[in-house]
């Protein structure tokens, strides 16, 4: 596990962004951990504490589950939710990743298939190597409030490189020294990092990489915001 810091673009439109580059010997050390163990809408707290309550050593935040009702959600395993409603990541037990459509399948059919975690949010930023079409105008759900998602933003996205092999990434913005990035520099970033699939996770001011007790990047609130959920790497691993 590596953790390493970069930049993108230059000038006032610069940002920084971190990366913990992760490789695992079993895709079950990637975990997931909700706010106050518990699943629930609007159960938050900040990235530190979950993480500390969860024997973490990396943690991100997750896809911020709890601000709604919709999408697929499994967890370590477990089914938390199954109301299909866009496109959603899922991470399995071989080692792999992809991205899929909610409204096409549901929870149970993802376990059966070998499913250890799903996430909900988007878009997906890179698929086939490749960065996906229109993902600076996409839009989520309405109740996510389109217009933020677009622009310049603070983001945390997750992609693969190989089997067991993954990439979190941390931008910083909305502040005098980091400007934060578009969704297609978001995932030109997950291409130059060697992301095969990338897809995006709850940004603005709940982006926030975590490592060894200590928080990495800077949250764009100034301080950490409290989330419904983590992804995570265990002292295990």
């Amino acid at each position: 596990m590596t953790i390493t810091q970069g930049s993108y673009g230059s000038g006032s439109d610069a940002a920084t962004y971190y990366v913990a580059d992760v490789v695992v010997s079993d895709a079950t050390g990637l975990r997931s951990a909700f706010a106050d163990n518990a699943f629930g809408e609007n159960i938050t707290a900040l990235v530190s504490d979950i993480a500390a309550q969860n024997n973490a050593v990396l943690a991100i935040n997750g896809d911020y589950y709890g601000f709604r009702d919709t999408g697929i959600v499994i967890r370590n395993g477990v089914i938390y939710r199954d109301e299909g409603e866009r496109e959603g990541l899922a991470i399995y037990r071989d080692g792999s990743m992809r991205v899929y459509d909610e409204t096409a399948t549901d929870a149970q059919t993802l376990l059966d298939e070998g499913v250890w975690q799903t996430l909900s949010f988007g878009p997906a930023l890179v698929e086939d190597s490749q960065i996906v079409d229109g993902i600076d105008s996409v839009e989520i759900d309405t109740n996510f409030g389109n217009h933020s998602i677009q622009g310049d933003q603070p983001r945390t996205a997750i992609g693969i490189i190989d089997d067991n092999h993954f990439v979190f990434v941390v931008v910083d913005g909305r502040s005098s020294t980091s400007a934060g990035v578009t969704m297609s520099e978001l995932a030109q970033i997950m291409v130059n990092l060697g992301a095969t699939t990338a897809y995006n996770l709850d940004g603005g001011g709940s982006s926030e990489m975590w490592f060894n007790g200590e928080v990495v990047n800077s949250p764009s609130n100034g301080g950490e915001r409290a989330t419904s959920d983590i992804l995570y790497i265990g002292s295990a691993q």
